[in-house]
């Protein structure tokens, strides 16, 4: 059965408390036809001495720098520069691939030959691993109002970056969402029923609402995606629902 290549980029920074999950759950995947490139931004705990534990688990599958970077963007474009796969994901180093996640990305990526960007569903949990809600929906038109889809751990086929550039380091939060603007007419998308990856609430973006909000209202300006009314009105919306979501969560009400 031939199965394709899947280079995993991670960035981490001080990630000692939680990188061995992450790796541990790449580690005990089924599927093995896969990279692991770990960009560093010269931590001063103990991630480092991790990576340096897990380099004979992993065999000659992973490589790592550590080195000062700019930000989450530029470690992904300095992942990319070490990549050999056609296929690539980018998970943090504080969430988690689930079982099977690369066997269900390979039989996508079989099923459907023609696609160029893969995504499924993540788990969002807290501190504590429990569970706060599913995110991720299909990619569809709904996608220049605002991100539908669940981008850690998506999958991304190399020509995309070959031909609308890398990530815009001068995005701090959204340069993701910035990226599939870019590319937004020229993406063939596949959306798996599937949760590929749990992911911990406290990521970048979900710490700084205010500024990802500006964000993303950069990206839509600069990828001229929505008029400068409908731009500014949806992140309006954008913002009372982070506000209601807020206000839910503290009293334990269950979002969907």
């Amino acid at each position: 059965m031939f199965e394709n290549k899947i280079s995993i980029i991670i960035a981490t920074y001080n990630s000692e408390k939680t990188i061995e999950m992450c790796l541990v759950s790449i580690l005990e995947q089924n599927y093995t036809n896969f990279e692991l490139v770990i960009i560093d931004g010269n931590s001063y705990d103990a991630t480092v001495e991790i990576l340096k534990k897990f380099e004979l688990l992993f065999d000659d599958k992973l490589k790592w720098i550590s080195e000062k970077d700019h930000g989450i963007y530029d470690a992904w474009n300095k992942g990319l520069e070490l990549t050999s796969a056609n296929w690539v994901t980018f998970i943090g180093g504080d969430d988690f691939f689930n079982p099977n996640a690369f066997n269900n990305y390979n039989a996508q990526i079989k099923k459907n030959i023609n696609c160029n960007f893969i995504s499924s569903k993540n788990k969002l949990v807290n501190s504590n691993l429990k569970q706060i809600r599913i995110i991720g929906k299909p990619w569809n038109n709904k996608m220049k109002r605002y991100c539908t889809i669940a981008h850690v751990a998506s999958l991304h086929h190399r020509k995309l970056f070959h031909n609308f550039g890398k990530f815009n380091i001068n995005y701090k939060i959204a340069g993701d969402y910035e990226f599939l603007l870019r590319c937004y007419k020229f993406i063939n998308p596949v959306f798996t029923d599937f949760i590929s990856a749990t992911i911990r609430e406290g990521g970048i973006g979900m710490r700084n609402a205010k500024k990802i909000n500006r964000e993303i209202i950069n990206a839509k300006k600069s990828n001229f995606t929505q008029n400068y009314f409908l731009i500014y009105y949806n992140a309006f919306l954008m913002r009372i629902k982070f506000n209601i979501r807020q206000i839910l969560y503290k009293f334990n009400i269950k979002i969907s």
